[in-house]
């Protein structure tokens, strides 16, 4: 039985995709709880607000990052002799 490469490659992704769910999640979980720890109970509201901005400045660190790392890939291609050039 042959699997085409477009197959295998969708289901890499989409298993990808459901781990890196599973592993939000637990995350998810982890930071309400520490946030828990240091505030009185009642305090939802706050609660929540800490959360948001704290993932939000983890979600800003972790896309520049990444926009770092595919330019740094895209520089060493550029300079590699064998690499072939996208067409436009």
């Amino acid at each position: 039985m042959e699997i085409k490469p477009t197959y295998l490659g969708t289901m890499i992704g989409l298993a990808t995709v459901a781990f890196g769910l599973i592993a939000a999640g637990a995350w998810n979980k982890f930071i309400s709880d520490v946030i828990a720890l240091f505030l009185k109970p009642g305090s939802g509201v706050i609660a929540e607000l800490i959360y948001a901005v704290i993932i939000t400045i983890v979600a800003i660190l972790v896309v520049q990052s990444l926009a770092k790392l595919a330019e740094k890939e895209a520089d060493l291609r550029a300079r590699l002799p064998f690499v072939r050039k996208p067409e436009e």
